[in-house]
């Protein structure tokens, strides 16, 4: 029957096996239908677990996508599901600040906890005895590593890690290669940018299929498969990423009140907000839930602990949120944390093994810590070889011996130990005796052969070997050149490994004397790879007080005390001849601290340590002193290229601490500008305003001068 309001319409052409309509010579509408369909395909097969067609099927079609993009490059936009393969590798991760700050929450651990935030939600909303209880959304803690997509009307446009909170890196890259992650949302999604909040993990099976895959190409196996989604996703080379199987779950929202709704109506719940991101095609937990009250939360508790052994990933908890949005608004946040959701943590697993071995480990400060060594076994969702016993005290009090059938734990989900013995099963001797002794305390180091002291009113014993100790000396190293310290990009612990090994470095001042043909002679170093870490010793040579203070490894001196320390002192030799009574004027300075401050630089191997830095041409005092002398202020620095020696981040605390202002533009009212190699429109600029422009070496001699 012909068409009756078209009399001259062609007869209509059969669709295609897979459904399509002929496109005719239209590439771009043959491209767009393809890209729908294999993206409908993909929803099922990565978010509903329900998959439509076959594999050979997706294929056929992602092929035939392929081949038209090839033939028409000006039709390829990135949110093809072609673009998903990864890119070239980065050398770094850029850092992203987050709009609105993804926050910690506080953990329960008990029902008599779960209840107290309850009361308190309660008492925060004003409600008395007879008001109706609260509405709560209940969702599993997912085991992943929290992760933040940005959508800018419609499109996925930057993604980053939670980092401290504050500020993340910038993954955009390596989320892209994620099939559960949408690139581009439908007329649901709202016009404007907005967040949306997850966490990326690795499924159960395809963590057994990821680790049989690294043992077939003769690779290590991963720990867990949380410790493989984040290190999956932190590769800078997204095609790694792209090859690991990773699936992203969302669970909140940030920023919607700067977009626009079109066909829907801002969500006024949690709940709804789950169910609208599981409209717009993310994977959301299926075993969320909303209750009422504190006896709601423990029953969905208890609920997802039965159920967690046969869930498809790992959680550890499950987490409370307040349903209704406007009573999260009236709550409000306390320090860091939100006080309208609360994280109700699974006790750590336990399991059984068997202690095959005692082994002593030194520590980076010389404690000697023993380890047992245990049949594998799978605790909190990890095999386990390894156990940490504390401290020789600990093995006497628990009574644990080589042989026994002891208790391990995960502790707080993280840390193996061993909890207890069962003696009743210790292997006995033909006499009915334990055939093995108790561990006693080593009176030499495993390492070194240096004596070990066990300090009065202290548990733990260490190695008086310090930085003649292989051990110490290699955990010195890592510090030393760690990013909080002296920041020394490509010096690793396998390059840390190689140097001591090889009797290349017995301290740090020996890092300042490598060369390029040394470093080249060894494991895995090209020439260029040896230049590059060169340049990075060197450029650590210009540092503030507080990173060296740091970087020093002085025990019980971490970074708010080497901090406190340097604004105190000024100067590292006002600090190395200080007594116990200046260092106790220290904000936060006890005598625990202060002895061990005042022990380091007794002695004579640490002092000469210094000695040898400050000859290697290492500078901190004087950069120090003239940055306390206040001579920049009122003054405007523009900081632009690359500085040969000092990152943008010490160049920026040195102009603060001299009283100085850093400014991101330059204008008529900057002071100088400090330019380094690559630097661009901001050079440009202040030479048409004939603004005073100064090298790195300039910069630092006019802080000196």
């Amino acid at each position: 029957m012909q068409d009756a309001f078209n009399f001259d319409a062609p007869p209509q052409q059969p669709a295609s096996a897979d459904g399509r309509k002929p496109m005719g010579d239209d590439p771009a509408a043959a491209i767009q239908q393809l890209r729908q369909l294999l993206e409908r395909y993909a929803h099922a097969y990565y978010v509903c677990d329900a998959p439509e067609v076959p594999d050979a099927e997706y294929d056929r079609l992602y092929r035939e996508l392929e081949a038209l993009e090839a033939a028409h490059p000006a039709l390829v936009t990135d949110d093809s599901p072609t673009q998903r393969i990864g890119a070239p590798p980065l050398s770094a991760f850029e850092q992203v600040l987050h709009r609105v700050p993804m926050l910690s929450i506080n953990n329960a651990f008990s029902a008599e906890e779960v209840e107290a935030f309850d009361q308190r939600c309660r008492d925060g909303l004003g409600l008395s005895i007879g008001d109706s209880p609260i509405d709560y959304a209940c969702e599993p803690k997912f085991d992943g590593l929290a992760i933040s997509l940005v959508y800018q009307d419609r499109r996925f446009v930057q993604g980053a890690t939670r980092g401290d909170g504050t500020t993340g890196e910038d993954v955009t890259l390596n989320l892209r290669t994620i099939h559960s992650i949408p690139l581009h949302l439908s007329a649901k999604a709202p016009i404007g940018r907005f967040e949306v909040r997850g966490e990326v993990l690795i499924r159960r099976e395809d963590f057994a299929r990821l680790n049989a895959d690294q043992e077939a190409a003769g690779e290590k196996r991963f720990a867990n498969p949380r410790n493989a989604a984040a290190g999956s996703l932190r590769q800078l080379d997204s095609a790694i990423t792209a090859s690991r199987p990773l699936t992203f779950f969302a669970y909140g929202i940030a920023g919607l009140e700067a977009v626009s709704f079109t066909d829907a109506s801002l969500p006024t719940t949690q709940s709804d907000i789950l169910s609208w991101l599981a409209t717009l095609g993310f994977r959301v937990a299926e075993t969320r839930a909303v209750v009422s009250g504190a006896p709601g939360l423990l029953a969905y508790y208890d609920q997802m602990a039965q159920k967690r052994p046969g869930l498809a990933y790992d959680i550890d908890g499950v987490v409370y949120k307040v349903n209704r949005l406007d009573q999260q608004v009236r709550l409000g946040f306390v320090s860091r944390a939100p006080r309208f959701v609360i994280a109700h943590k699974f006790p750590a697993e336990e399991a059984l093994s068997r202690v095959l071995e005692i082994a002593v480990q030194i520590g980076r400060t010389g404690a000697v810590t023993p380890v047992a060594r245990l049949e594998p076994i799978f605790v909190g969702g990890v095999t386990v070889t390894n156990a940490t016993l504390h401290n020789f005290i600990e093995i006497a009090r628990k009574d644990i011996r080589v042989g026994d059938t002891v208790v391990v734990r995960r502790a707080g989900d993280v840390i193996p130990e061993v909890v207890s013995s069962l003696p009743d099963r210790r292997p006995l001797d033909e006499h009915g005796q334990p055939l093995y002794a108790l561990m006693r305390c080593p009176e030499i180091c495993p390492e070194c052969g240096s004596h070990v002291e066990l300090p009065p009113d202290e548990a733990v014993a260490r190695c008086t070997g310090g930085l003649v100790c292989p051990a110490q000396r290699k955990q010195a190293l890592k510090h030393y050149a760690s990013r909080r310290a002296m920041d020394i990009e490509g010096l690793g612990e396998k390059v840390v490994d190689q140097l001591v090994e090889a009797g290349l470095v017995h301290s740090p001042a020996d890092l300042y004397g490598l060369t390029v043909s040394q470093l080249a002679a060894l494991d895995r170093f090209a020439e260029k790879s040896a230049e590059n870490l060169v340049v990075a010793i060197r450029r650590s040579c210009n540092t503030r007080l507080e990173r060296l203070i740091y970087a020093l490894g002085i025990r019980n001196v971490g970074e708010q005390t080497a901090k406190d320390l340097a604004r105190h002192f000024g100067s590292l030799d006002s600090l190395m001849s200080a007594d116990l009574d200046r260092l106790m004027q220290v904000p936060d300075v006890g005598p625990v601290v202060a002895d061990s401050i005042m022990a380091f630089f007794a002695e004579a191997h640490n002092r000469e340590v210094i000695e040898r830095l400050r000859n290697a041409g290492v500078h901190w005092e004087d950069v120090a002193l003239a940055a306390s002398s206040g001579l920049l202020n009122g003054k405007t620095v523009v900081l632009t290229g690359t500085l040969p020696t000092l990152t943008r981040e010490d160049a920026k605390a040195l102009v603060e601490a001299a009283g100085g202002k850093v400014a991101g533009s330059v204008s008529a009212k900057t002071s100088f500008v400090v330019a380094g190699d690559a630097a661009g429109a901001k050079l440009e600029k202040a030479q048409s305003l004939g603004i005073e422009i100064l090298d790195e070496a300039t910069f630092l001699q006019r802080l000196q001068s």
